[in-house]
């Protein structure tokens, strides 16, 4: 007895000893860090304090279209920005729009942000930061603009491509992984657009209403996690009114959440020419003035208006000291004062190219597979029908800000004759043709798109009658989805809708594949076509992926990150008729209720739920259960599950978990999204998941106390693989 007392007395003290080292390690690690900021901060008080006050102003606004000036006699160098969210884009000219016409900027094109949302897996958000960082470093980049992070409130929305999901918990998680990531390359991301940027009509004018509730609660939490979670170095202000104030010069946003609420201390600017005054923008925040459209840079407003304004006493010396403060703290954690030890960078390596084949494989979504009609089995068929102008269309290099001249682009057609082209027969028809023409700014260039081409029509029924199987690739290009303007309408363009109904008569072994980064009116086609595969804009290894998830290489994991309704006054701007507002202003009166919290508080059935997508396999998810039933407010509920692969395929399932709140002071969503985690599996293996939600994460807004509450009561586990398709519940008390 005494030897068992002695053995574990002497294990008590080596635990003892081992976490007291950890301890010590950590202390001493958080004492370093803490000792590095301190002489940080104090060059930057030094190059300040050795700065004019022009010299300081210089800092404050660009003077080229992608650049702020260095101080050379200071050893500051000049800060390159760029364009970016999901490939480095190509170079500008310093002083106008138009492409400097290099042969070495052709870079990695990521499928864009939705697609990245639909895979689930921060993993792959984390290496798409990690090659955009290189690439960004390769071209002497300092600053990336991105990630776009805005909630996608209407299906109209014409950036809905570059945002991310309509679920502000889903975009926090991806964002994070992807900041953290580029920015450990040495380049500081842009977070945008800073905030309620959810639509592109009247863009730079519109004035946006929201309830303080919903603004925390929806609009407000990615921004959040991307500053305090992410550690974004800078963060781009949108174009839009919040409130009666413009984004960039809007004193609660800037001064009181952004700066005192997430201990912001990176760099805010404006969009390009987004920037509307010089006193209250400077007083409200706003770090640094980009593209304002005045040709001469001295009379930017943060430019000769600025040292006036603080020679007149309008504006203290001490908040022009503040921004450059911040500029040179963006340099000094990029490393661009220690070049010698900063990352030098990587173009087009076969690991980016990799990474972008991984993204667009696993953001593809199965929407409808009835017959199993795929995989194809390319051994089994003599003939295939391709058909659609997205079977051969490139994307990449559109989209405006978010365009990318990528090193290649394989089209879906492409892919499809270099693997399975020597021993099946392939039959293109254009089916389709694309009418529009796009003009910036305008949603004009969107007219035509209703015209139906019958000549191309019979052709594309032609050679489906001689073909085994048919693949459609139809859906969207970036006349709809992109920067500047926002979508008409839901429909499918170009009279698609017509050849698909047509093709799927004279060849009901039909697959529709869908392009497009935004949700589409699919009623007209569900019950005539079996298949549906959206594969959104995937980059420049889009036809390669389509092709492999086609033949069953791989197989698809993606989860949509959006609602799509059946009809577009389903949605709930468009069924309250806040879409895009009145004159010049926008009330969210959907409130709380954005996307599937509308639709599963409504009872309303969409077209495909949030978080919906079918595989090539099946799973099962079992064994739910928390490890208590009873919680108090500082608790961590951990919730485990066991997943199986009930098919014969390896495979991919998103686990999801939704809270629901029973019985509350306030109306609240039918169900929120708590976590997620992405399980791969081999056939018939099983894997035990565990999922970790913080009581304090179940509170909602409280207007009057202004604070965040959780109400005492029962709350409900809803386990799934759908925000429709729950499988398991457990309840759980709070005390």
């Amino acid at each position: 007895m005494n030897v068992l007392i002695l053995r574990l007395k002497i294990v008590v003290k080596k635990s003892c000893s081992a976490l007291f080292f950890i301890l010590l390690a950590a202390g001493m690690a958080n004492a370093q860090q803490s000792l590095n900021n301190s002489k940080q901060e104090e060059k930057i008080r030094l190059l300040i304090n050795q700065m004019t006050l022009q010299e300081k102003v210089s800092l404050l606004h660009a003077n080229s279209k992608f650049y702020v000036s260095g101080i050379k006699r200071l050893g500051i160098p000049e800060l390159a920005l760029s364009d970016g969210p999901h490939g480095v884009r190509a170079e500008i000219n310093r002083h106008d729009w138009a492409y400097a016409g290099w042969t070495t900027d052709s870079a990695t094109c990521f499928p864009p942000g939705t697609a990245l949302a639909a895979t689930w897996n921060p993993e792959l958000a984390s290496k798409q930061g990690l090659v955009l960082g290189e690439e960004a470093r390769f071209r002497q980049k300092d600053v990336l603009l991105g990630p776009g992070i805005n909630i996608i409130r209407s299906p109209l929305g014409g950036r809905n491509f570059e945002y991310m999901s309509e679920d502000p918990f889903l975009i926090s998680r991806m964002a994070v992984a992807y900041i953290k990531a580029l920015q450990s390359k040495d380049v500081a991301v842009s977070v945008k657009h800073w905030v309620a940027n959810n639509q592109e009509t009247h863009r730079d004018s519109v004035d946006v209403q929201v309830s303080e509730r919903a603004f925390r609660e929806i609009y407000l939490p990615g921004f959040k996690a991307a500053v305090t979670e992410g550690g974004a170095y800078t963060v781009m202000a949108a174009y839009n009114k919040f409130r009666g104030d413009w984004c960039s010069e809007n004193e609660y946003l800037n001064r009181q959440i952004l700066r005192k609420e997430f201990g912001f201390k990176g760099v805010l600017m404006t969009d390009w020419a987004a920037a509307h005054s010089t006193v209250k923008a400077a007083l409200s925040g706003l770090d640094l003035e980009m593209g304002t459209d005045i040709k001469d840079y001295n009379e930017w407003y943060f430019a000769n208006p600025l040292i006036k304004a603080v020679e007149e006493g309008k504006v203290p010396i001490s908040v022009v000291d503040e921004k450059v403060a911040d500029v040179l703290r963006v340099m000094f954690k990029t490393k661009m004062f220690d070049e010698e030890h900063r990352e030098k960078g990587k173009m087009n390596t076969p690991e980016h190219q990799k990474a972008a084949y991984n993204s667009a494989a696993e953001a593809a979504v199965l929407l409808q597979n009835k017959g199993d009609i795929l995989p194809i089995n390319f051994n089994k068929i003599q003939s295939i029908a391709i058909i659609g102008d997205n079977a051969t269309r490139k994307h990449c290099g559109a989209g405006l800000s978010s365009e990318i001249k990528a090193l290649y682009e394989i089209t879906p057609l492409q892919a499809i004759k270099q693997k399975f082209g020597a021993h099946v027969k392939i039959n293109f028809a254009q089916g389709y043709e694309k009418q529009s023409t796009f003009k910036e700014g305008s949603n004009r260039g969107q007219g035509n798109s209703e015209n139906v081409d019958w000549k191309l029509i019979k052709e594309a029924v032609k050679v489906a009658r001689e073909s085994d199987v048919v693949i459609i690739f139809g859906g969207l290009n970036h006349d709809f989805d992109t920067e500047s303007f926002d979508k008409q309408n839901m429909d499918l363009p170009y009279g698609q809708e017509v050849l698909m109904q047509e093709v799927t008569k004279a060849n009901p072994n039909t697959v529709v594949v869908i392009v497009a980064g935004s949700p589409v009116k699919l009623a007209d086609i569900v019950n005539r076509v079996p298949a549906i595969l959206w594969s959104w804009y995937g980059g420049m290894e889009a036809g390669n992926a389509v092709a492999d998830i086609l033949s069953g290489k791989v197989n698809p994991s993606g989860k949509l990150p959006f609602t799509i309704p059946v009809a577009l006054d389903q949605s709930p701007a468009h069924a309250l008729g806040n879409f895009p507002g009145k004159d010049l202003k926008v009330n969210y009166e959907e409130d709380v209720l954005v996307g599937y919290r509308w639709f599963d508080t409504k009872k309303i059935q969409p077209q495909f739920p949030f978080g919906y997508g079918l595989s090539y396999t099946g799973f099962a998810l079992n064994n739910f259960s928390t490890d208590k039933k009873i919680y108090e407010k500082n608790d961590i509920i951990h919730a485990k599950l066991v997943v199986k692969n009930t098919g014969s395929r390896y495979g991919a399932e998103v686990v999801q978990l939704y809270v629901s709140d029973l019985v509350c002071s306030v109306l609240r969503p039918e169900k929120e999204l708590k976590a997620f985690e992405k399980v791969f599996l081999q056939p018939g293996e099983t894997k035990t998941v565990e999922l970790a939600v913080k009581v304090s994460d179940l509170a909602f807004y409280d207007e009057g106390k202004k604070s965040w509450k959780v109400e005492a009561g029962e709350f409900v586990l809803q386990l799934g693989n759908s925000s429709r398709n729950i499988s398991k519940t457990v309840k759980i008390s709070v005390e």
